[in-house]
């Protein structure tokens, strides 16, 4: 029990600290009509289960994700930015083609879409949540489901707090106007910013190899 009671605070602090930037993202998939709240909870979830078991996987493994390439997830959250970009310019005639379309395609198929685009825009914003869960995996393998379940409680709380958030009595009505025009513009900014830690793996590209083995080399020359 001695060993419980500071788990259980520390897994709440790192699951807050790690991802209550996701507030302003579930509030703008609630505001989206073309999202159910069952897409997104269902979509939240599954992110944060794949974010825990690759944690646990590396943890596990002793297995470093190497620098940069965490930063190409952003291209998740780019790809379904410029999509919903491209719905919004096509306006009213091309949504209802797509709305008569859609009659013909199993309703299961599009709500399993929704519900991953969702999981996808949580995994790709989680590069900060494996840089923390991973060490903390780490250092007590014993713990591990327990912050897991920590993390899928608090995981339901982000929910309910994003869906309470635009059904607000004086927020609401503004994040559900602007929700659905806003949100290709987020995960487009969002897309932008993870990936621009993937310039790592640029710039090893163009020296023709890792930052570390350059200066290396050079000491070596010198």
């Amino acid at each position: 029990m001695e060993q419980i009671l500071p788990a259980l605070g520390v897994s709440a602090v790192v699951f807050i600290s790690t991802n209550v930037d996701d507030i302003l993202l579930l509030s703008a998939f609630f505001a989206d009509p073309a999202f159910t709240p069952r897409q997104i909870v269902a979509g939240q979830f599954l992110g944060m289960a794949a974010l825990v078991a690759a944690s646990v996987a590396c943890a596990l493994l002793a297995v470093r994700v190497p620098e940069g390439w965490i930063g190409l997830l952003g291209l998740a959250p780019l790809a379904l930015g410029l999509r919903g970009l491209w719905a919004l310019w096509r306006g009213e005639a091309e949504q209802a083609e797509d709305e008569e379309g859609s009659e013909a395609r199993p309703r299961g198929a599009a709500s399993r879409f929704r519900a991953l685009a969702v999981a996808s825009v949580t995994v790709a914003n989680g590069g900060d949540n494996l840089g923390v869960y991973i060490p903390l995996f780490s250092s007590a393998p014993g713990l591990i489901p327990l912050h897991a379940a920590v993390f899928a409680v608090m995981t339901g709380v982000l929910c309910a707090l994003g869906h309470h958030l635009v059904h607000h009595p004086v927020l609401g009505s503004r994040i559900r106007r602007h929700g659905r025009a806003a949100l290709p513009f987020v995960l487009i900014g969002l897309g932008l910013w993870i990936l621009s830690d993937a310039l790592v793996l640029v710039r090893q590209a163009t020296t023709g190899g890792s930052p570390r083995a350059s200066s290396d080399e050079a000491a070596a020359l010198g």
